[in-house]
């Protein structure tokens, strides 16, 4: 694998504090400065460094020079080459460091990595990702506490096109560069919308399908041994976003519910979403199911109650085996997706 790309890998890595290549010699002193006149040579040809400091550390205790022995040794070599040099221990414009273990390790200033947890050490989550800038944003937050993911999209074919499942897959694409082995779940939810738009007060329907989105993850998770669902809801952004609102649709699972972005504003999230290299793909055109059958005067304040009536008056979980069964999965590797497989052929529902 060629630098640049283990480099381009390694700055996507969860769990990676920080990074260097390194120069691997034999335990020579003569070899050791020789290395480190070469890292010398390459940090001050890419910039004009005007301070230094090496920094030396010895676990194998026979080599002939102590760590500060060493460490005068390297900086005089450094100074050799580029006597308009000065050392600075506090606040140095570069570092060599050397490490004397089984061989001598030198490397010159970390990249710094992505810090948070390694993939999957706090188990594994199922995302609702739409079409949009939040949910991807919301992704990158917790995979970054080590969560592992699954993705599901809820697909209205032929009220959204395939253009807007293309954009979701792209979505998931870019994801699995953070996050290795992504599963996309695309659910005909179709049916389901329909029957809401159809048949219940118009105000309500965000909410109500909101809520049935939540249901069909929760089994989803089940099946895949998921311990939690995210989403990118951010308080009172919109309307199902209000606490009432999520009052409602979270009452759909008895999974928590990790909502990272509760507390950020829309600039704040945009931002992320440039950083990570979800934006350009989430501002496409192409609408998803949330937008198209949304209610030009949504309910932003349920009572709990009477929406909870309204959901299962409407019988809509007699709805939800069928959705699950239409589920086709993908499989997204390294920035590819695979052919989708159904999800599963027999659902049985839990609880």
């Amino acid at each position: 694998m060629e630098e640049a790309k283990i480099e381009s890998t390694l700055e996507r890595v969860f769990g990676v504090v920080a990074f260097s290549k390194a120069e691997k010699v034999e335990k020579d002193v003569d070899k050791v400065k020789e290395a480190c006149g070469k890292i010398a040579d390459r940090l001050m040809t890419a910039h004009p460094y005007k301070t230094f400091k090496i920094q030396s550390m010895r676990a194998d205790k026979s080599f002939p020079l102590s760590s500060y022995q060493l460490s005068c040794e390297l900086g005089g070599v450094v100074l050799d080459k580029y006597p308009e040099l000065k050392v600075d221990l506090k606040d140095p414009g570069f570092q060599i460091t050397a490490e004397i273990r089984d061989r001598a390790y030198l490397y010159g200033p970390d990249t710094k990595g992505l810090c948070g947890l390694p993939a999957g050490v706090a188990g594994k989550g199922i995302l609702l990702l739409s079409g949009g800038i939040d949910s991807p944003v919301a992704a990158y937050m917790m995979a970054k506490r080590g969560l592992a993911l699954e993705c599901i999209y809820f697909h209205t074919y032929p009220y959204t096109s395939d253009k807007s499942l293309n954009k979701v897959k792209k979505l998931s694409e870019i994801l699995s560069t953070y996050v290795p082995s992504l599963h996309l779940h695309v659910v005909n939810y179709t049916p389901i919308q329909l029957h809401i738009s159809e048949n219940c007060r118009k105000n309500e329907s965000t909410l109500l399908s909101r809520a049935a989105m939540m249901k069909i993850s929760h089994f989803v998770a089940l099946e895949h041994e998921c311990n939690s669902l995210i989403t990118g809801e951010s308080l009172s952004q919109v309307a199902s976003q209000t606490a009432e609102s999520l009052r409602f649709t979270g009452s759909s699972t008895d999974l928590p519910i990790f909502r990272p972005l509760i507390g950020m504003d829309k600039e704040e999230i945009t931002a992320l979403a440039k950083k990570i290299g979800t934006y350009e793909t989430s501002i496409l055109p192409y609408d998803d199911c949330c937008s198209m059958f949304a209610p030009e005067f949504p309910l932003t304040k349920p009572v709990f109650e009477k929406i909870k009536e309204s959901y299962e008056i409407l019988k809509i979980d007699d709805l939800i085996p069928e959705a699950v069964r239409s589920i086709e999965t993908y499989t997204v590797i390294a920035g590819e997706s695979s052919e989708p497989r159904k999800f599963f052929e027999d659902f049985r529902r839990e609880g």
